[in-house]
């Protein structure tokens, strides 16, 4: 590839990324707290299902997060972004068809397989667009767009959206089209990094690189911190629109509440990204950032009102910024 033009078509790139995060991973995903309250009356849920239904999105990431990047590295980006996005988009509209809580509970399982590998492909591919300096900036860019997805969703879909199209399930359906878009994007205007054609002499078997990476410490260490942190996270996330409504919260201040979480979010993983290129030192941000989630999410349980927003805004001001740093 001409040097000039993957210098010009990486803002393409990284603008498909990031519109890739918000509209296939993002929204479609994140709506679904917001909108379990409509679901469980409809379905006739009770909160242990609903929170089981919640996990079951994630916990294909048990085994998608460790292959899906090796997965991305034996074949085309553009293919895999393309076909995940698209099959992201069948199976997210699936719950749509739910009528009891097994399949709603299968449909988001399946769902997360996929929506699950693109993550880790988007991070990669962004780090092979994007090098030395710009690699910060490249990646709070990519989670930006994730995180403006986290803060549209709840903000529109119980409260906007499903008034709108009819219910719940129209909305489903709605976000399954156009993550399908998406993954058509992909197809036609998407390219492989420059340097993946160079890499396949390189490659090891697919076995022989899980054997390194299980052996690394290093990795066990980013791995347990992520799990906590990730936990605590989804925890939160799943029930605290849930939790507000039946504390006597109106529906769209409890939405905006857990919407305001992925704003500051937003706002600030571009500053802290580039602030931790300047000054060098990843490890500070990251560490302020777990120290900040640990002590907002430790003290939500014992307040009300207004220092419950306090609390959520000081909880996601490092929320995609730790991401973003983390996997650079």
């Amino acid at each position: 590839m001409d040097e000039t033009f993957r210098l010009k078509y990486r803002w393409y790139m990284l603008a498909l990324i990031a519109l890739t995060g918000t509209f296939v991973t993002a929204i479609p995903y994140i709506c679904m707290p917001v909108l379990f309250n409509e679901i469980g009356e409809d379905l006739g849920l009770s909160v242990v299902e609903i929170g089981t239904v919640w996990g079951m999105g994630n916990l294909a990431g048990i085994v998608i997060s460790l292959i899906g990047g090796i997965i991305g590295d034996r074949i085309s980006t553009k293919w895999l972004l393309g076909i995940c996005s698209i099959l992201v988009g069948v199976t997210g509209a699936l719950r749509g068809l739910s009528t009891d809580f097994v399949f709603l509970s299968v449909t988001m399982l399946v769902n997360g397989i996929f929506r699950l590998i693109i993550p880790v492909n988007i991070t990669r591919t962004t780090g092979l667009w994007f090098k030395g300096k710009n690699l910060g900036a490249a990646m709070g860019v990519g989670a930006m767009g994730m995180g403006l997805g986290l803060a549209i969703g709840p903000m529109i879909s119980a409260t906007v959206m499903s008034p709108l199209l009819g219910g719940w399930r129209n909305v489903l359906f709605l976000y399954g089209g156009i993550s399908v878009f998406f993954g058509f994007l992909w197809l036609i205007f998407g390219k492989d990094p420059p340097t993946w054609e160079k890499e396949p002499s390189e490659r090891v078997p697919l076995f022989q690189t899980l054997g390194k990476l299980i052996r690394m410490k290093s990795v066990w260490l980013i791995g347990l911190t992520l799990m906590m942190r990730t936990a605590s996270m989804m925890g939160m996330s799943g029930y605290l629109s849930l939790y507000l409504k039946n504390q006597g919260w109106a529906d769209a201040a409890a939405d905006s509440t857990l919407s305001s979480f992925y704003i500051i979010s937003t706002i600030f993983v571009i500053p802290l990204t580039a602030l931790s290129d300047r000054i060098g030192s990843r490890k500070l941000i990251l560490l302020l950032g777990f120290i900040t989630n640990t002590v907002a999410l430790g003290l939500l349980p014992l307040v009300d009102g207004g220092a419950v927003i306090g609390l959520i805004l000081l909880a996601g001001m490092f929320m995609d910024g730790y991401m973003a740093i983390n996997t650079t």
